[in-house]
């Protein structure tokens, strides 16, 4: 009885690890909202990067024109 229940447990253990990671087959849908999802997401980056690179170079200008300025008036 003891052997049964361990043969029944061994079974049972070995099936559920090959069967719980299978990979599950992407419908051409999902492969499609997934390649969507990630040129979405690094656009959104691509453009927060170029927005601080003109935030910094609006920011130089304004210096520059400071110090134009400054020198100006000496």
């Amino acid at each position: 009885m003891k052997n049964t229940v361990i043969s029944l447990a061994f079974l049972f253990a070995l099936s559920t690890v090959f069967m719980g990671c299978r990979d599950e087959k992407k419908t051409a849908d999902e492969k499609i909202e997934n390649a969507i999802e990630e040129v979405q997401t690094e656009v959104e980056e691509n453009a927060e990067e170029v927005s601080d690179d003109v935030e910094d170079a609006l920011e130089d200008v304004e210096d520059e024109i400071e110090e134009a300025k400054e020198e100006s008036e000496k």
